[in-house]
């Protein structure tokens, strides 16, 4: 896996292409949820993904504390899904959580909306669910919250 991670001016337009492609392929297509993908915030992200065989295939953008959340937050996680089940989804998150640490050496915790069906996996990543739970774009979610200094658990 070759991962790395650019400001949005650092991005090719065929990287910025790729990713958007991918991220409408999972949250709009397979998760029937039409909803306003480009939101604005990208411009001010950390773009974090990982090439298998010249193909985008995970996903995940850094927002800069104050963007979402008081906290650094992650969003738009996402694996192809000719890519899943074989771990790529923690390695992604792995490769985020030491992005933080390096960018955003100050901050405490991270912030995600995490969609509900999604807990228990969050939770293997060191997060905790906070509040009720709440619908986005159609979909039950709740913010999750990790202390920066957790390790993940497999």
């Amino acid at each position: 896996m070759n991962w790395q991670y650019k400001t949005f001016g650092q991005l090719t337009t065929q990287e910025l292409y790729d990713i958007l492609q991918l991220r409408s392929e999972i949250f709009v297509v397979e998760q029937n949820c039409v909803y306003q993908d480009i939101d604005g915030l990208d411009q001010q992200s950390l773009h974090l993904f990982g090439y298998q065989e010249g193909v985008i295939v995970a996903y995940v953008r850094i927002l800069p504390p104050g963007l979402a959340y008081p906290s650094v937050a992650i969003g738009r996680v996402v694996v192809k899904m000719t890519a899943r089940e074989n771990g790529l989804g923690f390695s992604l998150m792995e490769y985020a959580h030491k992005t933080i640490e390096e960018k955003f050496p100050e901050e405490k915790s991270i912030s995600i909306m995490a969609q509900s069906y999604l807990l228990n996996w969050y939770g293997k990543l060191g997060y905790e669910a906070q509040g009720a739970e709440f619908m986005e774009d159609g979909i039950p979610h709740h913010k999750m919250v990790r202390e920066t200094f957790k390790r993940v658990i497999r």
